[in-house]
């Protein structure tokens, strides 16, 4: 069977973090990525679970929530306030509780 090479580029330490742990588990690193690639075109997926980081998923939900507030402001006519506009609502609102 023929064999082919990939080059890529990662950091230093994550490199030789990864190929201690490889060898910890008694293989070198493209055995590792050998294992991975396998799994992949077996499973025709990636065999686990990527998530987003909790600060990028805070990031996304503060975007969405941001949108909603400024669709909710133009559905009520309210996007062309001045800031001077939007703290007298806001004092208003304050006033009434």
């Amino acid at each position: 069977m023929a064999q082919s090479t990939i080059t890529f580029r990662v950091e230093d330490d994550l490199k030789n973090n990864f190929e201690t742990l490889c060898n910890e588990f008694g293989f070198n690193y493209t055995a590792a990525f050998t294992v991975f690639m396998k799994a992949v075109v077996r499973e025709k997926r990636i065999p686990f679970e990527i998530k987003a980081s909790s600060q990028e998923i805070k990031n996304a939900k503060a975007w969405e929530s941001f949108m909603k507030m400024r669709r909710k402001a133009a559905d009520e006519g309210l996007q062309d306030l001045s800031l001077e506009e939007i703290n007298e609502i806001i004092k208003e609102v304050r006033d009434e509780k």
